[in-house]
């Protein structure tokens, strides 16, 4: 019996120190007057289109992206940090604006469903990942703007890394009102080529 008492005391604190119930993660925070894109440098209000974020333990401040594109990238890329506590996206079925999505539009990453091919661009003019946390949300943005809806695992690594050929927005983004593309925006197959395939760097998958 002494061996199995000694035994036990030998677990009880390799038990105790093996884990503690992990927390809660770190909630989304909205997009400040000074947040700036980690890759780009820039301003994101400086960059129409959904933006991402993204929550390190080693860190109290998010990482900022003008891109959902550059979000997903930063996750993939081995030199950078692997401590992620959460990513936020921004659900653009909730938003109003294609510009500046509204506060309170946030969406875990890992459960979003993304447009990507589509003509619609994200910051700087580059192929976007359109997030929504609904897929029939995301099917009825892929009707009328074009692409593939893909969950996050599923977004080829080249369509997120490397260099693009940049381009102007399509035009049903770039509304004087900054709204997002509705029921007055032209249908994928109504859409000039120019909009479409025509700009894009990478094959299809």
């Amino acid at each position: 019996m002494g061996w199995i008492a000694a035994g036990l005391a030998m677990l009880l604190p390799a038990a105790c120190d093996r884990v503690a119930p992990a927390g809660p993660p770190p909630a989304p925070v909205e997009v400040s007057d000074e947040a700036t894109g980690h890759y780009c440098g820039m301003l994101l209000a400086d960059h129409d289109g959904p933006k991402g974020q993204v929550h390190l333990a080693s860190r109290a401040e998010p990482v900022w992206f003008s891109s959902v594109r550059d979000t997903i990238a930063f996750l993939r890329l081995p030199e950078e940090a692997k401590d992620v506590a959460a990513v936020y996206v921004n659900d653009m079925g909730k938003a109003r604006q294609w510009a500046q999505p509204e506060p309170g539009t946030w969406v875990d990453a890992h459960a979003a469903w993304f447009v990507v091919d589509s003509a619609m661009r994200g910051g700087m003019g580059a192929n976007e990942a359109v997030p929504f946390s609904s897929e029939p949300d995301a099917e009825a943005f892929r009707a009328r703007h074009g692409g593939r809806v893909l969950r996050l695992d599923a977004i080829p690594d080249d369509y997120v890394i490397g260099p693009v050929e940049l381009a102007s927005p399509a035009p049903a983004a770039a509304g004087t009102d900054g709204a997002l593309p509705g029921d007055d925006a032209p249908a994928a197959d109504d859409r000039p080529a120019a909009e479409g395939d025509g700009h894009r760097h990478h094959a299809d998958h």
